[in-house]
């Protein structure tokens, strides 16, 4: 995106960004501001997703944890549960990044939830969420590839195993599993329809924007994989089979762990540098 933008040779229209990299691509001036009023949506619809400039919200999605109900019938409850090995002895599946391991493990030490990036932006924070993750690291089987986490679920390899919900709900389904998601402070994902500064279709990108904004489109994703959709006029239209398995439910969206972009922007090299390194004593 910034090879291309830099030297004017903009090739994509639009840009599916996640996170903190669409926050970063707008900060940097790489993506175009968003003229609601040319796409002819509501940007309150959107809740705290549309007061990003750069794009439209597509979907929201959870990093969550989970277990196999089958083998533990009276499974974890709480992020303290995960932390807890006399209670639920053997591996976890942890994802091999600092986030949201480092937010969880403020967590499970009594930080609530809505302080979590207050706390970690401090030297103290840091060091806090680190001895938290000391007490489990040799309990721990890293994953890095979304496919993993229900497989080494599958597979017994782990009780328990953070994951992408989607992966969850999906393998479940397909192998007929008992995979049981656990909420408490599951990481809130979300994802904008950018478009490059300089896009040369710049009305057909909008046209395009447009549609992936609107209510059916977003709520019809949710039929092959239950990503939340972002458009508050969206959720009346899911088929009632779904919906107990989109992450923005309003009961689980009171209690999910809420990214701070513009912290995560500024610390992300900090803390995967020190996150390296604690690995790897």
């Amino acid at each position: 995106m910034r090879a291309m933008v830099e030297s004017r040779t903009v090739s994509w229209d639009v840009v599916d960004a996640p996170g903190a990299i669409a926050w970063k691509l707008c900060t940097e001036g790489l993506s175009e501001t968003i003229d609601w009023k040319k796409l002819g949506l509501d940007r309150s619809k959107y809740g705290d997703a549309g007061k990003f400039d750069c794009g439209v919200p597509t979907q929201t999605n959870s990093t969550i944890f989970a277990y196999d109900k089958d083998k533990l019938p009276n499974g974890p409850k709480t992020i303290v549960d995960l932390f807890d090995t006399k209670n639920f002895p053997g591996k976890r599946g942890l994802f091999k990044g600092f986030s949201p391991n480092l937010e969880w493990a403020l967590v499970a030490d009594g930080v609530p939830v809505k302080d979590v990036y207050k706390v970690l932006n401090t030297e103290v924070g840091v060091d806090r969420a680190f001895k938290k993750l000391d007490t489990i690291k040799k309990d721990v089987i890293w994953w890095t590839a979304g496919a993993q986490a229900p497989q080494l679920l599958a597979d017994g390899q782990v009780v328990m195993t953070a994951a992408y919900h989607g992966r969850i709900t999906n393998a479940a389904k397909e192998s007929g599993k008992h995979f049981e998601i656990v909420w408490d402070a599951a990481q809130e994902g979300a994802s904008w329809f950018t478009i490059p500064k300089g896009s040369p279709h710049l009305d057909d990108a909008y046209k395009l924007l447009a549609f992936t904004g609107s209510p059916e489109p977003q709520a019809n994703l949710t039929r092959y994989i239950p990503y939340g959709p972002l458009n508050k006029d969206a959720m009346a239209l899911l088929d009632p089979a779904v919906l107990p398995n989109v992450p923005n439910k309003p009961d689980r969206f009171a209690i999910a762990l809420h990214p701070d972009y513009p912290f995560m922007i500024e610390k992300t090299d900090e803390l995967r540098q020190r996150f390296t390194a604690w690995l790897a004593k």
